[in-house]
Order: structure tokens, then sequence, then C-alpha cells
């Protein structure tokens, strides 16, 4: 097992496993641990579920539901816990850690919907006037020292943030995501229709996993977004689910090899839709991850205090 996939895994392996219904107009495409959903418009998404990743190293874990809520705890060798809690369509309402002492630390509330909030988690912005220089604003990781990836991972919006975004507004609004700088990893390499990152390329993530760590030390509350993309080869929905495994190894990894808190972590896939070279043929620029810190888009721009010292 190299990053939670089999090596040697492709999308192509996933084929006969796929399931395709059509509900209310919906196309959902079904996979053991994802499913694609194409609405009546033509839009296309991926939603995973990312409890997987809790179980690297764990204790124990406990799963219960209680009014349509499901609420799992996992335990870790510390005494300290993680608790997810999940709606009945499956999806992230809140995430939270609690220490041994019982002291709890909310990392992601996604049931917060605020008032100024229409219709879906699509959120019409204009795109963001940037005012930083483009180097600073997408990080190239292959170019950038590791002080500027440092810096990045704990840079403020690009504007003033007016209010407070869920998690899922944030996953599925480009224009709100893009008032983050953001970190292009173009160090990995994926061949073509694998979510696989190659055991001779993990050690190109300490830089990030010490910037996110850095980060943490400072806000325990930090959240990153971890991107999966795609190039335009294939259709949408394999690429959809592709880019969503890539962003998912890489979070895995993050965890696994270098200690990154689960967490503070969330990953979607994005398929082909921001191609960063513009071609329909191969290319390995497009096949790539991207890590951009969101927590003043989830506290509405409010910077998030670290919990006062233990007495």
């Amino acid at each position: 097992m190299v990053a939670g996939a089999v090596i040697g895994a492709t999308i192509a392996d996933l084929h006969n496993q796929r399931r395709e219904v059509v509900e209310g107009g919906r196309t959902v495409y079904t996979e053991p641990d994802r499913i694609i959903v194409r609405d009546p418009g033509g839009q296309a998404y991926v939603r995973g579920n990312d409890l997987y990743r809790f179980r690297y190293g764990a204790r124990d874990i406990r799963t219960d539901t209680v009014g349509g809520e499901t609420r799992t705890v996992v335990i870790r060798p510390d005494g300290s816990e993680v608790i997810t809690v999940v709606g009945p369509d499956g999806s992230l309402l809140r995430r939270i850690r609690r220490d041994p002492g019982g002291r709890e630390i909310m990392i992601i509330d996604n049931s917060y919907r605020d008032p100024r909030a229409v219709g879906g988690f699509y959120v019409d912005v204009p795109p963001p006037v940037v005012s930083i220089p483009y180097d600073r604003y997408i990080v190239d990781a292959q170019e950038a020292p590791p002080e500027v990836i440092y810096e990045t991972m704990r840079a403020p919006p690009v504007q003033r943030i007016d209010r407070r975004y869920s998690l899922d507004e944030i996953r599925y609004s480009p224009n709100v995501r893009m008032q983050m700088p953001s970190i292009d990893v173009n160090t990995i390499n994926f061949a073509t229709g694998s979510w696989t990152i190659p055991p001779d390329q993990a050690a190109r993530l300490q830089v990030i996993a010490d910037g996110i760590n850095q980060a943490l030390q400072a806000n325990p509350q930090e959240v990153f977004l971890i991107e999966g993309h795609t190039d335009a080869v294939g259709n949408e929905v394999d690429n959809l689910s592709l880019s969503d495994r890539r962003a998912q190894a890489a979070a895995e990894l993050l965890t696994q090899q270098f200690g990154v808190p689960a967490e503070n972590l969330t990953s979607q896939g994005y398929g082909e839709q921001y191609l960063k070279e513009q071609t329909q043929g191969p290319s390995l620029i497009n096949r790539r991850v991207t890590v951009r810190r969101i927590t003043p888009l989830l506290n509405g721009g409010q910077a998030n205090a670290a919990p006062p010292p233990r007495q």
C-alpha cells in the first residue's frame, strides 16, 4: 500500500465497480468509497468519505447514530479523540478534536449557514482582486524556497473576507477559494490514470508538511484543503474520481509519513476543470495537487485564537 492506494491501481480498475442511476434528473455514479453527481444543468462534482484517513494509528473507533446524525469517534493512543459528525446523506456536519483532558476544539463546522447564503453550495461572487505578486499568490512548490512555502501556509486572504463560508461552499465555489493563496505541488508526478504517489517522490512532500505543521503549532484550528487535478485526457466522471483520489493520496501521506494531523486536512477533486496548461492532450503539469489554507474562509476572516494553556 502506498498513500492508501494499491500500487499500480488506475482509474480503469474501478470501471466494473461503478454504478450509475438517475435520480430526479441527476445522474449519480456510485463507487465503493465516493460518489460523482451530474446535475440537470450539466455541472458535476465528486464527494468522498474522508473517515478512512483517521483510522491510521487509531487505538479504537466508535460509531453511533442519534437522530439521523452519525457520530464517529476515533481514539488515538494518547487518549485524544477526533469526533466526526455526518448527516443522514453522509455529508460532514462537524469535526472536533478532544484532548485527553476533555477540552474540545472545533476544527470544522460545516453545519453553519450564513444568513446571506442563498440556494445550494455554489456561491456566485466576483473573482478576487489580487494585488500580491503572482508567484506569491500561486506558489510553485518546485521553484519556491521553503520559507516562501512556510509563509504561504499562514498568509492572509488577498482581500477582505466579508462572511463565513461553509466547507461545502468553499469546496464548490472557485471564486471563494481563490481569495486564499495556494501552493501547486508539482513536485509529485502522477502517471496517467493513476493516483499512486511513487515511493521515491514521497519525500518531496516534506516541505509542505513542515509548513502545515508550523502553522498548526501557532494555531491548532487551521484547516488546509488538498485539491486534486487531472489533465484533459479521459472522460469527466473518471477525471473527477481520479483527481479526488490524488488529493486523498496526498492527504494520507502527509499524515502517515510526516505527522500532519488528519483532522486539519480536507480534500477535494476537481477533475480537468482547472487546467494549468491549456491542452486536451496528456500533461504532467495538469496532473497535480494543490494545497490551500482555508481557515479564514471558514471563520469569516477572524483569526482563530489558539486554545488557552491547560492549568
